[in-house]
């Protein structure tokens, strides 16, 4: 033992030498990498990024279970790197995305994807998306549908978590999940706590930056975006978390994935991360989410879990009411336009981006039914002008037909139905992806949120876990009707 030890040390040593000359040569190029001009100098940074990249690659092969949890980190904790890239510039998670793939191809044998109809919507709705590419072409010309092939990729990147955290080589056990899960609480509370420090001290927007502010008489303030692209993204993504909060605290004290006071203190901060960030739509989904959960536990709803659960939300309204009382009351004064006869000013629009689309659908119903091509209505001009459809399904149907929407159709049932079966086997992440994604299906009717690739990868995990449990339920159960019938 004493001898294997010492033939290892040469190469522990070696490794520690290697991380102080990465770290030293990092270092001496920083000067470098500005030049005379004062402009960062690329053909200096790039080497700089290799090098600092190359501990990531490493543990990215090396910890392939926790490559989900790596990826998820850097997409919503990492800012867009200020290049002319997109419309936010580029993403260094996106180095970590393609890390994950390429171990995922070197982990061949670890891969057992299995026949299943959730599986087969998903390569369902990616190989209609990648279809309507060659109508992106024809009717948008190259340099759009490039934009859009780089979107799809964006967009695959999510459902390539739940395939390598269910089926591949980033199954992890159940205790492992559950530390997993305390994690990416953790990294969201994170997200949404700058969240809230960018509504309150409205810090300049990382790179680009949907425009949307609030007009009151005290000023013009831009929503809470933290470091998303748009107010909507951060909106989404504190519904989801919130949800899995409420999920944790109606749970048993014993089976909680978490403390009871970082659940408590999670749906309080998750909650007021959403208000700041103004998206009626995701606070629509959160409250269906919630609902969903109180017939979930409709037998057990007068309990202490209930009252801890309304308290903290009352709390946390009451609480945002009398800090921003007038952005408050501006919530109210949408709800006074519907009753005021406009209802195209109470959804901010988008009754006018819907008519455009439908008149088109109407004119050219031969084009609707193929597509136009994968995320080229915000960009192309064959409707007169770019059109933003801000609507999930008519989004999805003009741009890759018929066979788009019935995809995805086919994914949010998919997502329903796993969710359900495994919600009523008592999993934890099946109740929460149950509860999220009914508000979810509602949301895509006045929001494109499956735009959202930065946190698409959160739900798929989360997904991935409920196939997973009741994968896993499934055994055991056909395990013990073998037992018994010997």
């Amino acid at each position: 033992m004493a001898a294997g030890a010492d033939a290892l040390a040469p190469l522990r040593e070696g490794r520690g030498l290697t991380a102080a000359l990465s770290i030293g040569v990092c270092a001496g190029l920083v000067p470098l990498a500005i030049s005379s001009a004062g402009a960062p100098s690329l053909a200096v940074w790039i080497p700089v990024a290799l090098l600092l990249s190359a501990p990531v690659a490493w543990y990215t092969f090396t910890h392939t279970r926790k490559w989900p949890l790596l990826f998820c980190a850097a997409a919503i904790l990492l800012p867009p790197v200020p290049f002319p890239i997109g419309d936010s510039g580029a993403h260094a998670s996106v180095v970590v995305a393609a890390l994950g793939m390429l171990a995922g191809l070197a982990r061949v044998r670890a891969w057992r994807v299995e026949k299943s109809a959730l599986n087969a919507a998903l390569a369902l709705l990616a190989a209609a998306f990648a279809l309507s590419l060659g109508f992106a072409v024809l009717y948008s010309g190259w340099a759009i549908a490039a934009g859009s092939a780089v979107r799809l990729f964006l967009f695959c990147t999510g459902i390539y978590v739940y395939f390598a955290a269910s089926q591949g080589p980033g199954v992890e056990s159940r205790s492992e999940a559950r530390t997993t899960t305390r994690w990416i609480f953790a990294v969201a509370a994170a997200a949404a706590l700058f969240g809230c420090i960018d509504f309150f001290y409205q810090l300049p927007a990382p790179a680009g930056f949907g425009a949307q502010f609030i007009w009151l008489d005290t000023g013009v303030f831009r929503r809470a975006q933290g470091l998303f692209y748009d107010a909507s993204a951060l909106g989404n993504f504190c519904a989801f978390f919130l949800v899995g909060g409420v999920v944790i605290l109606a749970q048993h004290r014993e089976r909680r994935v978490m403390p009871t006071a970082l659940a408590c203190g999670g749906v309080m901060l998750f909650l007021a991360a959403l208000l700041v960030s103004y998206s009626r739509g995701s606070l629509l989904t959160a409250a269906i989410g919630c609902a969903v959960l109180a017939i979930l536990e409709r037998r057990r709803w007068a309990n202490g879990r209930t009252y801890l659960v309304l308290g903290l939300l009352a709390a946390t309204a009451a609480a945002f009411l009398f800090a921003y009382p007038k952005f408050a009351l501006a919530y109210l004064a949408r709800f006074d336009t519907i009753s005021s006869l406009s209802p195209d000013a109470a959804l901010s629009g988008r009754l006018a981006s819907w008519s455009a689309i439908g008149g088109f659908i109407a004119e050219h119903p031969l084009q609707t039914f193929f597509g136009i091509g994968y995320k080229t209505l915000p960009y192309t001009t064959h409707f007169g002008q770019p059109v933003i459809a801000d609507n999930m399904y008519l989004s999805v149907l003009v741009e890759t037909g018929v066979l788009g929407l019935l995809a995805l159709l086919s994914v949010n049932l998919g997502i329903l139905r796993a969710s359900a079966r495994a919600a009523r086997g008592g999993s934890f992440f099946g109740r929460w992806m149950l509860c999220f994604w009914v508000g979810e299906v509602f949301q895509m009717l006045t929001g494109d949120v499956l735009t959202f690739w930065r946190i698409l990868p959160v739900y798929f995990w989360v997904l991935a876990q409920t196939v997973r449990e009741q994968a896993a339920r499934g055994r055991d159960s056909i395990e013990d009707s073998g037992d018994r019938s010997i």
